[in-house]
């Protein structure tokens, strides 16, 4: 069955995960309630819904930093602006170093942090077995300890998005696949769905995640991006893997670990990961 849309909207957003809730909820804010949000299937159905859901402060960048320790202080604020339930909570996370060159870089992340505000420390071995005793240490040379970082469930934070951004007046639309964008001159002026239906913006924001890519060859733009396969496991309950245990990262070996109801999850990622092609 075809779903109604208007002819236009101020600003269109493809994708309804994490990204695209985000962009409809922040555009409220600013008094854009003119934001059609089009999800090709359910929302969240793409990436979000098997992300790992950890939210951290420590960014490369100055500005990354400030634009993280936001999205902290947002996903602590979301549930009690929207009654919907997010699964945040803050146990914390340590960085861990087994290299001199890791650890000078992280220790110059923590003077980058400390400027806007991350509460930040550098943690001895005792500390860290304390914090995490299911961790080796024996060749660890450093660890950071930032109190503040948490983690979330990725489908209940989006859910909380889309209500706070259809509470400020966005439409958001699922099973409604974007074909093509629409492009006049050099300006991107509206969709038309797989329906064949079309609707015009002043705006379009592609949040589509492995699909952007596609979506922009409709109108010869080339955006260099490729999703890549990414690993994670989640273990049987273990003794130590107690609530609370702080987000464990380890940047050189490209793992991460957090605890779930008793259990680790184990993340991987790979230098030369493996291309997902659609």
């Amino acid at each position: 069955m075809t779903v109604e849309l208007p002819d236009r909207a101020q600003v269109i957003v493809i994708g309804g995960g994490i990204i695209g809730a985000s962009i409809a909820y922040h555009l409220t804010k600013r008094d854009v309630s003119d934001v059609l949000l089009l999800e090709q299937g359910q929302l969240t159905g793409g990436t979000t819904w098997h992300a790992a859901g950890l939210v951290s402060q420590l960014k490369s960048t100055h500005s990354l930093t400030k634009l993280a320790t936001y999205s902290t202080r947002l996903f602590e604020e979301l549930e009690d602006e929207t009654g919907q339930a997010t699964g945040y909570r803050a146990p914390g996370s340590i960085s861990v170093a087994s290299d001199p060159e890791r650890w000078e870089e992280m220790r110059r992340g923590i003077s980058m942090a400390s400027t806007v505000g991350v509460d930040i420390r550098e943690i001895g071995m005792d500390e860290l077995n304390e914090k995490v005793p299911l961790l080796r240490t024996d060749d660890l040379i450093g660890a950071l300890f930032i109190p503040k970082d948490g983690q979330t469930s990725p489908v209940d934070t989006t859910m909380a998005l889309v209500k706070g951004a259809r509470n400020g007046g966005a439409t958001v639309i699922e099973g409604v696949a974007v074909k093509r964008l629409l492009k006049k001159g050099d300006t991107c002026i509206g969709v038309q769905t797989e329906e064949g239906q079309t609707v015009l913006a002043e705006s379009v924001v592609m949040a589509a995640g492995m699909w952007t890519r596609h979506l922009a060859e409709t109108i010869g733009v080339n955006v260099p991006l490729q999703a890549c396969e990414h690993f994670y496991i989640v273990t049987e309950p273990l003794d130590g893997a107690e609530r609370g245990m702080p987000i464990v990262r380890d940047p050189r070996n490209y793992t991460y670990f957090k605890e779930e109801t008793g259990k680790i999850m184990a993340g991987f990622f790979e230098p030369k990961a493996k291309v997902w092609n659609l």
